[in-house]
């Protein structure tokens, strides 16, 4: 039997990717092995968001190679769309695919066996404009699924380089979307994320569709569904409708990722982020009304090109004020190919990092405000697994609905189960709980 194995690198939707290419091999006879064995195939999936990105996927696509020569080594993602002249020049690179015709590789993998002449599959991803259909109907994770919903942007922001990696905006068939959560459903998932590139896009290209039409669907058709997460949704893309579904929607959980990037209108003008921070402000005072206790996570950068000191207490005090539940700081890196990497005013190491510390530490500070209100409710848990810094082995890990961590004494039988816990000692990054019930007695997730 031949054996495949997979590294992945970059975001949960390379993740989920590599579950749908698996199927492909799956179906096909291979069978999965670790990346750390020897195996007949290698599947690299790449990852392009910053130089950094490109860097580790060639030193683990040459590790494949020194692991086992005489192994089919297959490059595919982001980085690979973006720049396949630079993979296939790695000797003993033998099949690259983009991030489009996945479904192809298989062919090629046999094309390469019988002629030996490494083959370049990747297409130009901007004149696509289908959804590539690749169906994931369960995780190595148990407890939580993703389903993509949509693939590409069309957003340009000056420091992104997604877009020419990704294509433009399309959106998932809803029918399909519906019908992957039922498999999902059944297979024992009780919680799904909705993901994408730029997942509260979902139906901008389409014609009489739109996300609050999707979650609405979903709610509505997917039998024994209990949370929908939305992985990432952008400010603009906060409609009154969505913001009405979710007000309206038992399944919808009180968390949102809403990136913010920067908190001063001048640097978001040189980002080309398309809001203000008064427009980002009004979003979330109509969201918090629809949702009390919403906790709010976000992304920014640090140090973007021309960022002053001022600019920078902007975003701050902004961040302050709105008291967002936790933060994903990223110092500003160049990324090679966008125009924000060209900009005059690149700034100091030393200033990127005093700041970035800074919000960090004030990040830190409203998480545990944020975690504080909740102490002493029962709020409702999935365990995932079982905490690592814990001696006897009783104590278990889980997020609440509202992204809280909590660790509590349960056992095996409640993973990926709804269960009630309540909240005995507030903290970050993580919740003291005491076990309350199971909701209701689901079958355990088997693979």
């Amino acid at each position: 039997m031949a054996t495949v194995a997979f590294h992945t690198l970059g975001c949960k939707v390379n993740h989920y990717e590599t579950e749908a290419i698996w199927q492909l091999f799956k179906s096909n006879g291979y069978e999965r092995v670790d990346y750390e064995h020897s195996s007949d195939v290698y599947v690299i999936n790449t990852c392009t968001v910053t130089n950094t990105g490109d860097k580790k996927s060639r030193q683990v696509i040459r590790r494949a190679i020194r692991k086992n020569p005489d192994a089919v080594i297959c490059v595919t993602g982001c980085y690979a769309q973006t720049s396949p002249a630079e993979i296939m020049a790695i000797p003993g690179v033998d099949v690259v695919v983009g991030t489009q015709d996945r479904t192809k590789m298989l062919d090629y993998i046999e094309q390469y066996k019988t002629e030996r002449q490494p083959i370049n599959g990747v297409t130009n991803i901007m004149k696509n404009r289908v959804y590539e259909e690749l169906d994931v109907p369960a995780f190595t994770d148990r407890t939580r699924a993703s389903l993509k919903i949509q693939e590409g942007c069309n957003n340009f922001c000056t420091f992104c380089i997604i877009p020419w990696a990704r294509g433009l905006m399309r959106s998932r068939d809803p029918k399909e979307v519906v019908r992957q959560a039922q498999q999902l459903v059944d297979a024992g998932y009780k919680e799904i994320v909705l993901t994408g590139i730029h997942t509260g896009g979902y139906g901008e290209d389409m014609k009489d569709y739109n996300l609050a039409m999707l979650l609405t669907d979903l709610e509505r058709e997917v039998k024994g569904l209990k949370r929908i997460r939305i992985s990432s949704i952008e400010a603009s893309q906060l409609t009154d409708e969505v913001i009405d579904v979710i007000d309206r929607s038992s399944m919808v959980v009180r968390h949102l990722h809403i990136p913010l990037q920067s908190g001063s209108n001048t640097v978001l003008k040189r980002m080309r982020r398309k809001y203000t921070m008064e427009f980002f402000a009004s979003r979330l005072e109509k969201l918090k009304a629809a949702l009390p206790g919403l906790a709010v996570t976000s992304d920014v950068i640090v140090g973007f090109p021309g960022e002053t000191e001022e600019e920078f207490m902007e975003t701050f005090n902004f961040i302050k004020e709105q008291k967002f539940s936790e933060l994903h700081v990223f110092p500003y890196s160049k990324r090679t190919g966008t125009p924000a990497a060209r900009m005059e005013d690149q700034i100091d190491e030393e200033v990127k990092n005093d700041r970035v510390h800074r919000l960090i530490a004030l990040s830190d500070q409203l998480a545990k405000e944020y975690s504080s209100n909740f102490e002493h409710e029962v709020l409702e848990v999935i365990p995932e697994e079982k905490y690592k810094d814990d001696p006897t082995g009783r104590l278990y890990v889980g997020y609440t609905d509202n992204y809280l961590k909590v660790v509590f004494p349960a056992d095996e039988e409640m993973v990926g189960k709804l269960v009630k816990v309540k909240i005995t000692e507030a903290g970050y990054p993580f919740n003291k709980g005491e076990f309350v019930r199971v909701l209701e007695d689901a079958p355990l997730i088997t693979h």
